[in-house]
């Protein structure tokens, strides 16, 4: 079967029909042995994009706690460049591997010793993060050598990322294949995460078989990858969980540094350790333009000097609001210009859930310019901020 010879079907599946029982002394282990699924369309529809996986031609997307993700067989190379394909993906931007225990990370390990243990795989350094965030929103870099994965995943690079994602769906599809699932965010490159089935058939409509849909996600970014092979470790991509909440879990953990990078091109020179990295991210089709923590009249302001209300007549400007900025108080601007107004939210959470499908809803608007008000970088601010960083073509300071 060619590409785009065939119809891409969301399956509906419900999260509440999946039961993991516990196994004594086995913290983070969901395998097939310890589910149960009550639904039997839900079993359907799981059957369905496992054996999608086995074949290894086309990728599946399903959903996490935090996007949904385009997944395939981590060990097949011919599987996961079908996710580069669909995405059109650079081929040095490493992918997230997915895995449902630790013993399913033991087996993905070459060794001569005949019992291998969790520490001579995972260092001591995570085992802090490890009992505390998974399975969850956070990815873990790992030395590379002696997993038996596609050298593809890790985009020439002598490290892997792993992470156990807590989304029922997502580890049941994992527990039922038995093998790691390498997936990057469902979405063409470059563009906003998916958070929703329908984005995601938006973006890969005829281009993939499977579209599992178990509602919204419940985060809405993706996850955060920490490095604990360097002293003192990285916050590679920052996500839901906080520095905060690292920093808390103390050891080497408490001086834990945040990624930053002021040359871009010396980063456009480098191979990615991480997702996020290096290239151009979450970006609508419209410009969007990140206002730092300022004023409202500071944006009147700009969009004053910067949009021609009688030259552009048909510019429909976006406005997203987040913690302070009051409708009220932007009026000059709703006045003057067609504009299409959206409130993230007031808390960091209520901001993380909303910004990319936010981002996807001013596309289909047909928005031409998209102005958002930052946040403080305390807390979810941090993974926010990165988020429309990336995606900003424009930034204006206060």
């Amino acid at each position: 079967m060619e590409k785009n010879d065939f119809l891409t079907r969301i399956l509906p599946v419900s999260s509440k029909s999946i039961n993991f029982y516990k196994k004594e002394s086995k913290k983070h282990h969901f395998d097939a042995s310890s589910l149960t699924i009550s639904s039997p369309d839900t079993l359907k529809a799981l059957q369905e994009a496992v054996q999608v996986l086995k074949e290894g031609i086309f990728p599946i997307a399903f959903p996490t706690e935090t996007v949904y993700g385009l997944g395939a067989d981590a060990t097949n190379s011919k599987a996961v460049m079908s996710i580069f394909q669909a995405k059109n993906r650079p081929s040095d931007n490493p992918l997230i591997v997915h895995i449902s225990s630790l013993d399913q990370l033991q087996r993905m390990f070459h060794s001569n010793v005949e019992k291998i243990e969790t520490e001579d795989i995972i260092p001591p350094i995570y085992m802090p993060l490890i009992d505390r965030f998974w399975p969850g929103p956070l990815t873990i870099i790992l030395p590379i050598k002696n997993f038996k994965i596609s050298p593809i995943v890790a985009a020439k690079k002598d490290t892997i990322a792993i992470r156990m994602p807590s989304n029922h769906i997502a580890l049941a599809i994992i527990a039922l294949f038995d093998m790691p699932i390498a997936a990057p965010s469902a979405n063409i490159s470059t563009r906003p995460s998916s958070t929703l089935a329908s984005h995601v058939y938006h973006d890969f409509k005829g281009k993939i078989p499977i579209i599992i849909d178990d509602g919204p996600c419940h985060i809405g970014l993706e996850s955060t990858v920490v490095d604990g092979l360097v002293d003192p470790p990285v916050i590679l991509r920052p996500g839901s969980i906080t520095k905060e909440q690292i920093k808390s879990c103390g050891g080497k953990w408490k001086n834990v540094l945040v990624y930053t990078h002021k040359d871009t091109n010396e980063v456009s020179e480098t191979i990615p350790r991480a997702p996020g990295m290096k290239y151009k991210h979450y970006s609508p089709k419209a410009k969007v333009v990140l206002f730092e923590p300022t004023s409202e009249e500071s944006v009147i302001k700009w969009v004053t000097q910067n949009i021609d209300v009688n030259i552009e007549k048909k510019t429909l400007i976006g406005i997203m609001r987040t913690m302070h900025w009051k409708r009220e108080h932007l009026k000059e601007i709703y006045l003057k210009w067609k504009t299409l107004d959206c409130e993230l939210g007031c808390t960091g959470s209520e901001i993380t859930k909303n910004i990319f499908s936010s981002l996807r809803n001013m596309d289909l608007q047909n928005v031409n310019i998209i102005l958002i008000e930052g946040v403080s970088e305390k807390d979810e601010g941090l993974a926010i901020m990165n988020r429309i960083r990336c995606s900003a073509s424009i930034i204006v300071l206060n």
